[in-house]
């Protein structure tokens, strides 16, 4: 795993654009409600013993990948007759901001960049994490791709995306984990793209493909700044 520092020319950009889960908060939360929570959730409710529910529901979900009923909390709790919401508040203690996540928000604001939130995850979702979280503080604007109609993996989304926000793709930069809408948002023309390489603490670090891939932040972030938190890790 590479975590050497990335040289990011900042003065050519002005516009921070950031993914929530496995970006800025760990995915963990996510993963694992999703493969082992609501599996033992929906095993309960029908009589069924933890393999056969998975068994169920894994081809479920894959229809589902990619789109926006995927994050959807409203079309789960209808399909799966759970209240996905409520379930999610009883594994919040498992929402947890990246390591040095708060530092490069405070760092982008020193700098003077706009810095935006763009999230597929639901806004049931999006409440719960910022309640737990408080990341709403750091940022100037949040965007949901339910409010907008498509996912970050639709072209589309950032079609609306700019008509909701004012910004210029030669001059902005994406962070993400998922691959996929890295390259919607290229095709786009988001001129500067970076991939998370590890977006759940619990998984190995994965192949970023043909993105530039980064561990941590304190790899983008500007020299004097990484230099300070890398002799004191509670700067």
């Amino acid at each position: 795993m590479n975590e050497e520092p990335i040289t990011i020319d900042w003065d050519s950009i002005d516009t921070v654009l950031l993914d929530m889960d496995g970006t800025l908060l760990d995915l963990h939360f996510d993963t694992y409600f999703w493969r082992e929570h609501v599996p033992q959730r929906y095993a309960q409710s029908r009589g069924l013993d933890i393999l056969t529910a998975k068994r169920v529901l894994t081809p479920r979900f894959r229809q589902s990948e990619g789109t926006l009923d995927w994050y959807c909390v409203d079309y789960w709790t209808r399909v799966l007759n759970l209240d996905i919401a409520l379930l999610k508040e009883e594994l919040s203690e498992l929402i947890t901001i990246k390591p040095y996540a708060t530092d490069f928000l405070n760092t982008l604001r020193q700098l003077g960049k706009r810095i935006v939130l763009v999230t597929n995850a639901h806004r049931k979702s999006l409440a719960l994490k910022l309640r737990q979280t408080r990341l709403d503080t750091y940022l100037d604007k949040l965007i949901c791709a339910h409010d907008l109609g498509h996912p970050k993996e639709d072209a589309a989304f950032w079609g609306h995306l700019r008509q909701t926000e004012t910004f210029d793709p030669a001059r902005t930069l994406l962070i993400d984990d998922n691959l996929v809408a890295l390259r919607s948002a290229r095709r786009f023309g988001i001129q500067f793209l970076l991939a998370i390489q590890q977006p759940s603490s619990q998984m190995a670090a994965m192949n970023t493909a043909e993105f530039t891939g980064i561990y941590d932040f304190r790899q983008i972030m500007p020299a004097d700044i990484n230099a300070r938190l890398t002799s004191d890790p509670n700067v």
